[in-house]
């Protein structure tokens, strides 16, 4: 009997320390998978590759009873700056209608637009998508009726790796171009937080969207 019973609480612990071995593995991996992501966001986050495209894609941010946000201000800025160096010749602008609001973030973008000398007929509004991946896959679905391929994507620069991977994933060719004026980035603890956010959501992007 006692040898049975000390077999069987050998065996027990043998058992506990082959679950903290796989449980420590598996804890080691998640958090050097993590460690690589949040690394691959801060890389994008400083790349600008501003260049020719086929048109110039703005991500919605919030708008105030019809004005623009200061973060979709700044995204809109650059995206003027972009246009103004003739590096695209369409404007699409994203962003559907929140909770309670009377106009969509895209609908405050085209006005804003406008004012600042961008012709109506270079505006292409997406005024449904409440996400960035209901977003994006409608603005690969507006370029591709149209016979176009690549895109400058304009947004703030913790945003860049995820809408990279999101056009990949949806078929069109991105180029980044963060804004450089967002409120956001000069907030430490704002600017970490959404760091971390999309660390996580990267990853999920790339392994879960793909074109419909």
């Amino acid at each position: 009997m006692k040898r049975a019973a000390a077999a069987a609480a050998a065996k027990a612990k043998q058992a506990v320390t082959l679950i903290r071995r796989i449980l420590t593995v598996v804890v080691v991996t998640a958090f050097a998978l993590w460690l690589i992501s949040a690394t691959a966001v801060l890389v994008w986050s400083s790349r600008d590759e501003a260049r020719p495209a086929q048109a110039i894609v703005v991500l919605g941010a919030a708008q105030y009873a019809g004005k623009p946000s200061p973060v979709l201000r700044a995204r809109l800025d650059h995206a003027l700056e972009l246009w103004n160096r003739h590096l695209a010749s369409l404007l699409i602008l994203t962003g559907g209608t929140g909770s309670g609001d009377t106009t969509s973030e895209a609908a405050v973008g085209r006005t804003y637009a406008r004012k600042h000398g961008v012709p109506d007929s270079a505006i292409l509004v997406e005024t449904e998508g409440r996400t960035t991946s209901e977003s994006m896959r409608a603005v690969a679905g507006m370029l591709e009726v149209r016979g176009l391929q690549s895109a400058l994507l304009v947004s703030d620069p913790f945003h860049m790796l995820r809408l990279r991977i999101l056009a990949r994933r949806f078929g069109f060719t991105p180029y980044t171009s963060p804004t450089q004026t967002s409120p956001i980035s000069p907030n430490r603890e704002e600017r970490w937080k959404y760091i971390f956010s999309e660390s996580i959501k990267a990853p999920l992007a790339f392994f879960f969207e793909r074109k419909l």
